[in-house]
């Protein structure tokens, strides 16, 4: 069963003053490219991986798969469910971790997490259950009853994790989510995202940070300028390397891709 199909998506943004004065594509244009077309597919029990330079199309890509964006053109679907026609029965099936997600200074990651599983309609007792199970795989317990405004930027994306988890999805949208972050919580991050494929969750998650491409990808896609370079398995792509490091070689493929 494939849980995420993305076909011909295309995304425009108006372009601003300042954008259309700059060199590069689309200059002198009313309108940026942000998703040109984009065409892959994201199979349960395994990790896909949009990697990219800053501006590729990433976070936009994963926003109109979270039904945040809708796309110009193109099709998404969830398990089956359009998400342009039935936002809501996609937004069920999901959970979208983002570093630029605001939290309620005031509660508690208790409180806050409590509130999103009443929005999903979590049971009670299948609440508190989720809840001290996310808590001790995330280190939460020392810090449930904190208020989230005293917390460090660590603690806070760990609460932001267990927010988008609560409803158990099936599909888990990870952008960037260890940007800015300790080596201990970017490792803590890492290895939820192997256990959350590892239970039969289809994952996507993007990143532009190369170790993470190489420990976590089952499935990679490149993606500059809105467009996809590349898009296989990661077993392939490091197979057909023409590079000393997966750097060079993610390098070698945009300068190609310019050409």
């Amino acid at each position: 069963m494939v849980m995420i199909e993305v076909r011909d998506l295309k995304k425009t943004f108006r372009a601003g003053r300042q954008q259309r004065r700059q060199p590069g594509r689309g200059r002198g244009e009313k309108y940026i490219r942000a998703v040109d077309g984009i065409t892959f597919r994201c199979e349960p029990g395994r990790i896909f991986t949009l990697l990219g330079p800053n501006g590729a199309g990433k976070t936009t890509t994963l926003r109109l798969i979270a039904t945040l964006l809708k796309p110009v053109s193109g099709s998404i679907h969830i398990d089956g469910i359009d998400v342009v026609r039935d936002p809501m029965a996609a937004r069920r099936k999901l959970g979208f971790l983002t570093g630029s997600t605001r939290l309620y200074d005031r509660l508690t990651p208790h409180e806050l997490v409590k509130y999103y599983a009443d929005l999903h309609r979590v049971d009670r007792a299948v609440f508190r259950k989720r809840r001290d199970d996310l808590f001790s795989m995330l280190d939460m317990h020392e810090f449930a009853h904190t208020r989230i405004g005293k917390l460090s930027t660590g603690m806070k994306q760990k609460v932001s994790i267990a927010r988008t988890m609560i409803h158990d999805p099936q599909v888990m949208v990870f952008d960037e989510p260890t940007v800015g972050l300790d080596v201990i919580t970017s490792r803590a991050i890492v290895t939820l995202i192997r256990q959350v494929r590892d239970e039969g969750k289809t994952v996507i998650f993007s990143t532009h940070i190369m170790g993470e491409v190489s420990r976590l990808s089952d499935d990679l896609a490149v993606l500059h300028r809105g467009r996809l370079c590349y898009n296989g398995t990661y077993a392939d792509f490091a197979g057909r390397m023409q590079s000393a490091t997966l750097e060079e070689e993610f390098i070698r493929v945009l300068q190609e891709t310019d050409v």
